[in-house]
């Protein structure tokens, strides 16, 4: 009797011990990897390229929406010329906001509706022959094939 009781008395430890460390691990990854982490450090890495100029590499962050409407190369192009040449800067400081859960939410009116999207105000500043300015331009980031995803907004 006293054997089935210290071993009774064993699993329940062991089990609690279990729960314990189940509920420790999703607390973990839910803090290091949960969504809206994840849809920060997408934006994040978008704006490291573009802050480089590394254009091509931010163009393969964007949702395959964005990708119709800019293909790669005049992208690139595009967006050297207009951010570098125009406005004479090198390159640019930016800051994030907290992200912005929206449950439903389009890129356009025609375009198709998303759920899960994360709204980011990204505020770049440029320091140029014109002059110091700010550029603010909410951005929104979503899973798309599991991966995160770049998309602005269209709506007018």
């Amino acid at each position: 009797m006293v054997r089935k009781s210290a071993s009774l008395k064993g699993f329940m430890v062991g089990t609690v011990l279990l729960v314990c460390i189940v509920i420790v691990f999703m607390l973990i990854r839910k803090s290091w990897f949960s969504p809206d982490k994840e849809a920060v450090a997408v934006v994040e890495e978008f704006y490291l390229y573009e802050q480089e100029g590394e254009f091509a590499s931010s163009w393969n962050l964007f949702h395959s929406t964005m990708k119709v409407r800019f293909g790669k190369g005049h992208y690139i192009q595009d967006r050297a010329h207009v951010f570098m040449n125009h406005f004479g800067v090198e390159t640019f400081d930016f800051r994030l906001s907290e992200p912005d859960k929206i449950d439903h939410w389009k890129m356009s009116k025609a375009g198709p509706a998303m759920k899960n999207v994360y709204k980011i105000l990204v505020t770049q500043t440029y320091k140029g022959k014109y002059g110091n300015f700010d550029l603010k331009q909410e951005v929104f980031a979503v899973q798309e094939k599991d991966e995160w995803t770049i998309l602005w907004d269209y709506n007018q």
